[in-house]
């Protein structure tokens, strides 16, 4: 039971080991092409940081294209630059073409940060309750009195037009209508006022 600590610690200490070879790597990569002072201790920070959002993009469910095109960005870029400083490179005199590499990053790690911070996310479909099992009809004695009519649910207009709204969304993105129950599990309203709902939506 006190092995399992151990190796849970050996294994954080492997990871804190291979992220600050790995971070050195790069800073020494910025610097040898040019970016001093603090923007070469910013790069690192940068391919980490966008190999992170990309990882939590996949973790999350969702558009996992997106995530595994920017995880494999940083990827190539913090693989590039350990490669690059193991002797392969001379640093003291880097080519042009990665001195343009290495200027062009931040742009490059903007664009992929925001688009995963902010892309779109899929949306689950709301699960169509099952319609009842259909039971046979008893020829009735004696005739049954008409129910009551059910009093009218008022439906405020603004929700009418939220409804609506909800409505040509599902459309366009299923190419049918919404049924009740979709609709009230969008709106989070009771069934009643969902009925009222769609029955002017129709």
């Amino acid at each position: 039971m006190r092995s399992l600590p151990v190796r849970l610690d050996a294994v954080l200490v492997q990871a804190l080991i291979a992220a600050a070879l790995s971070f050195a790597h790069l800073h020494d990569l910025a610097a040898a092409a040019g970016q001093g002072g603090w923007k070469a201790w910013a790069y690192p920070v940068s391919v980490d940081l966008l190999l992170v959002a990309a990882w939590r993009r996949l973790r999350s469910g969702g558009s996992k294209a997106a995530g595994w095109c920017w995880f494999l960005v940083a990827l190539t870029a913090s693989l590039g630059a350990n490669v690059a400083t193991a002797g392969l490179l001379d640093l003291n005199a880097v080519p042009a073409w990665l001195r343009i590499l290495v200027a062009g990053w931040p742009a490059v790690a903007f664009l992929g940060g925001t688009l995963l911070a902010h892309g779109s996310t899929a949306e689950p479909e709301t699960a169509a309750a099952p319609a009842p099992a259909s039971t046979p009809v008893r020829p009735a004695v004696e005739a049954a009195p008409e129910p009551a009519p059910s009093p009218v649910t008022p439906v405020p207009p603004a929700l009418v037009t939220h409804a609506r709204k909800v409505a040509d969304e599902h459309r366009a993105r299923t190419g049918t209508p919404i049924d009740t129950p979709t609709l009230r599990a969008r709106l989070g309203v009771p069934l009643p006022l969902a009925e009222a709902i769609a029955a002017q939506l129709t």
